[in-house]
């Protein structure tokens, strides 16, 4: 009995269609090459890995490290230090500048008034013989007031004591009287003025303070 033609046929047509179709996959698989050797890998990891792994400093490395920044801060202490020791000094020196240029011209001041002291003697030398009273008080009063307006341009200003209480901040008590008028405590005389630099204390007021009056003797009966 013959065998049907196109059974062998169709057979043979199936074993070649399947034998393309595989054909192109194996062909496309091919030609994509080999795969990738970091095909699959972390990028952080592959540039760890590609990275010259750094060696652990040496004992004398990590000594000789320590000393340079031991140096460095042992040269910054230094110049601090001298930056320091040259600010004192110029502070030294203002301070001295500034006292002495306060002295000059409270004496500047002061020889104003020697030269009018020095004129009104050098007049009356000059004169007869005789002196006139009246014009030497003038002269006296005239420089007097000279010398108080060159005490307020410092805040050179006396205060008053007479009849204030005692205060021992300000006040010296020289003495003490009997004072009908006055209280006891209180300053009764004022023998020496006191004097304010602004709001501290120039020179403490020399007073003699009152002890009150003396004790009224009732009178006897009889």
């Amino acid at each position: 009995m013959k065998r049907p033609k196109n059974v062998t046929v169709n057979g043979d047509a199936s074993n070649g269609a399947t034998a393309k179709a595989d054909a192109p996959a194996n062909g496309g698989a091919d030609a994509a090459g080999p795969p990738s050797p970091t095909a699959g890998v972390d990028p952080l990891e592959a540039v760890a890995a590609e990275a010259p792994e750094l060696t652990e400093a040496t004992p004398e490395e990590r000594l000789a490290a320590l000393a340079a920044e031991r140096d460095e801060l042992k040269d910054r202490m230094l110049r601090i230090a001298a930056e320091f020791e040259n600010w004192k000094k110029r502070a030294r020196k203002e301070q001295t500048d500034a006292v002495s240029e306060a002295r000059e011209r409270v004496l500047k001041d002061m020889l104003e008034v020697v030269d009018y002291l020095e004129r009104a003697v050098g007049m009356q030398a000059a004169g007869n013989g005789t002196v006139d009273g009246a014009a030497v008080l003038k002269g006296v009063d005239l420089v007097l007031r000279l010398l108080k307006q060159k005490l307020e341009r410092y805040e050179v200003r006396p205060f008053d004591a007479a009849g204030q209480p005692f205060d021992p901040r300000v006040h010296e008590a020289i003495s003490r009287v009997e004072h009908p008028e006055i209280p006891a405590g209180s300053v009764a005389a004022e023998l020496q003025k006191g004097y304010r630099v602004g709001e501290r204390l120039l020179r403490p007021a020399m007073v003699s303070v009152s002890s009150g009056g003396k004790p009224t003797t009732p009178p006897s009966e009889g």
